[in-house]
This record gives C-alpha cells, structure tokens and sequence, in this order.
C-alpha cells in the first residue's frame, strides 16, 4: 500500500474512485495469496479476538497485529471507553462473548490519544464533553499520582495507561465476562506506541472493588 499522500489529493467521486480501485488491487493481491479466504468468510466468521479499541486512524487492530480479515471482532470509540449502561460497547462484548465463543478480549489504549488529551485540559469541547467525562473520572481518581508527573507528554501516557487499567477493570465487573472468564477467556490490556509501532502488554493491578461486583450464579 502507497503512503504518497498524493494518492488521497482527490476530491469528489475522484477520491472514492482512487479508495476503489486501491480495494480492488487489495482483495486481488489476498485472494492470490490466500485463493479460500474471501469464500470462507462470505459463510461465517471465528475470531479468537475481541479487541476494543481507540477510533483514532493511527491505531488500525487488524494491520498493528499482523491478522487478516476475519480474525478480529472490533469494537472501538473515542479513548477505548467501556462506560456503565453504553448499549454499543454492551451489545458487543455480548455478541463475541456468546455466539463468537472469542477467547481474548484485548483492550487497547494508545500514547498522543486525544481523548486522554482533552481529558486532562479544562477545555470546553460540547458533546464529546459528556464522553470525555469518563476518562476525567480516571484522572480524578488518580489526580495525586499525576500531580506529581511534570512532562505532559509523561503524564498523558500515565493517563492511557491507567484508563486501559480501568477500562479492563469494568470490563471484568460485567456478568458475562465473568461467567467467560471462568471458561477460560483471557482479558488483556494493551498499550500502543504510535511513534515506533509496538504493543506492550500492560501489567493489571488487581481491582480493589472486584469482590463488590462477583455475580454469582442462581442455584438451579
């Protein structure tokens, strides 16, 4: 794939062409390489991954972990937010949990977000407020440790990482990742560097509040 960016200086039906014949030239070169893929997944799909992610360009789940279409069930947002009562992310982690039958759940936050930007600024942004809420609720439990970081750049990447920690923390609070993760499935938290290119497993504290939210299952 070209990075020239001249290849996207097109506007109007002239862009969607070049996206086009860019697809065509993509699925030609894999179905060369890989002549049963596309029947394959035209009939059905068995991910081991469900990976929830930032929205943000630079963090593209399939192409960072070298996977192929059909191998990764995404779910991504602003700052990789799984708030309380969200029906998109909820419905989500349902469907790969229950029919997918996926067998790790990576949560992947990424340095220079800019979410977690917006989060530690003051700054009025409108809607996206109420969002970005979710990531300053982080910093405020936190706010002593980061008081103590003077590099912005430093206390932004503390920031991801403790949002990736709480973000996988609530995840683990949810009845059926519970009831998954006594099957076996794995829940990960990852960290990506958009300057070098590189994941890194994330170490997750145990959450002091996991004992509150044990669901235990009803006797039959």
């Amino acid at each position: 794939m070209s990075n020239d960016p001249s290849v996207f200086c097109f506007s109007g039906s002239e862009y969607i062409e070049t996206l086009l014949a860019r697809n065509r030239a993509w699925a030609q070169r894999l179905s060369t390489d890989r002549p049963g893929l596309f029947p394959a997944l035209a009939e059905s799909q068995h991910p081991q991954i469900l990976w929830i992610g930032c929205s943000d360009s630079r963090v593209p789940e399939t192409s960072l972990l070298d996977l192929l279409p059909g191998e990764v069930f995404v779910h991504r947002n602003i700052a990789n937010v799984l708030p309380n009562g969200d029906l998109s992310s909820l419905s989500v982690i349902q469907y790969a949990i229950e029919k997918l039958e996926v067998r790790h759940i990576i949560v992947c936050g990424h340095h220079n977000c800019g979410g977690v930007l917006a989060a530690l600024g003051d700054k009025k942004l409108g809607l996206i407020d109420n969002w970005i809420k979710n990531i300053r609720d982080v910093r405020a439990k936190h706010k002593a440790e980061l008081d103590t970081i003077d590099n912005p750049q430093e206390q932004c990447s503390r920031l991801v990482e403790l949002n990736v920690i709480a973000q996988v923390h609530n995840l683990k609070r949810m009845a059926n990742v519970q009831k998954a993760i006594k099957r076996g499935v794995q829940v990960h938290g990852l960290v990506y560097g958009v300057g070098t290119g590189r994941a890194e497993i994330l170490e997750i504290p145990r959450d002091p509040d996991a004992e509150s939210y044990v669901i235990k299952a009803t006797p039959e």
